[in-house]
């Protein structure tokens, strides 16, 4: 059995952001696909975590982006889920669906399956929204399932409040 944070680096991302955030007296919300809720799950490994952490949409398939976060079908089936407008129409979703300040949403493909030409297995996109604006990233991550999916959670976390 897994025991909460089996993994360290991840556990010091959690704390630092989560420092950060009260320390501004700012809450995050998640929208996760190819994650599957992982960033909520390390978010919510930490005590007290509820005076920061709003909540997450796990919306994996597109019918969920579009009824939870209120992606537009036509954006979906214009640019793919895995795509940047669709990442940042799910950041900017959940943080309205949430009540928070700030979102981050992840979109990709981890594999093994699923890729293609234009879209290869690791390609994730993300995206970070806050009341004014939204940033977003594409990443093309390497290894395994597991591996691409554990990744694309850093890398969320790190994104959250830049320096």
């Amino acid at each position: 059995m897994n025991k909460p944070f089996d993994d360290p680096g991840l556990q010091a991302r959690a704390e630092a952001l989560a420092e950060r955030l009260q320390a501004q007296n700012l809450t995050m919300a998640t929208a996760e696909s190819c994650t599957g809720g992982w960033i909520g799950k390390v978010c919510t490994d930490l005590p007290g975590s509820s005076r920061w952490y709003t909540g997450g949409i796990v919306s994996y398939s597109n019918a969920a982006k579009v009824r939870l976060l209120r992606v537009s079908e036509m954006l979906l089936v214009e640019q793919g889920a895995v795509s940047q407008l669709v990442a940042e129409a799910m950041a900017q979703g959940a943080r309205e669906a949430l009540g928070s300040h700030l979102a981050v949403a992840v979109t990709g493909v981890a594999g093994p399956d699923g890729g293609s030409a234009e879209k290869p297995v690791g390609t994730v996109w993300l995206a970070w929204a806050d009341q004014q604006q939204v940033r977003s990233q594409r990443v093309l991550l390497a290894g395994d399932r597991e591996t691409i999916r554990r990744q694309t959670v850093a890398l969320a976390l790190e994104g959250m409040l830049p320096e």
